[in-house]
């Protein structure tokens, strides 16, 4: 059974480009994990410094692998999360 993540994540307007420029790259790297059906990246509509990410994978062990893989902590971990004011994880099992 496929299982989603919904990410929604607040930076400062200021940390914006840094925030994007870190998801987009970590996007990349991600669709490339053989267990990654989708990762996609939003900004939020009249909300500066807002994203919302969708990710898709086969299983929740593919999403397992995906945090351990060396780009998710260092565009994520190390890169995204010290910049971010407000941080909440969905997770769905896709029916």
């Amino acid at each position: 059974m496929a299982y989603a993540v919904v990410a929604h994540y607040r930076c400062a307007p200021a940390d914006g480009d840094a925030v994007r420029a870190a998801l987009l790259k970590a996007r990349e790297a991600t669709r490339a994990e053989p267990a990654n059906q989708q990762y996609e990246v939003h900004t939020v509509t009249g909300e500066p410094g807002g994203f919302l990410l969708y990710e898709r994978y086969d299983d929740a062990a593919g999403f397992e692998a995906h945090k351990a893989a060396p780009h998710f902590e260092e565009q994520i971990v190390e890169t995204v999360w010290p910049l971010l004011t407000e941080r909440s994880v969905t997770f769905a099992e896709v029916l």
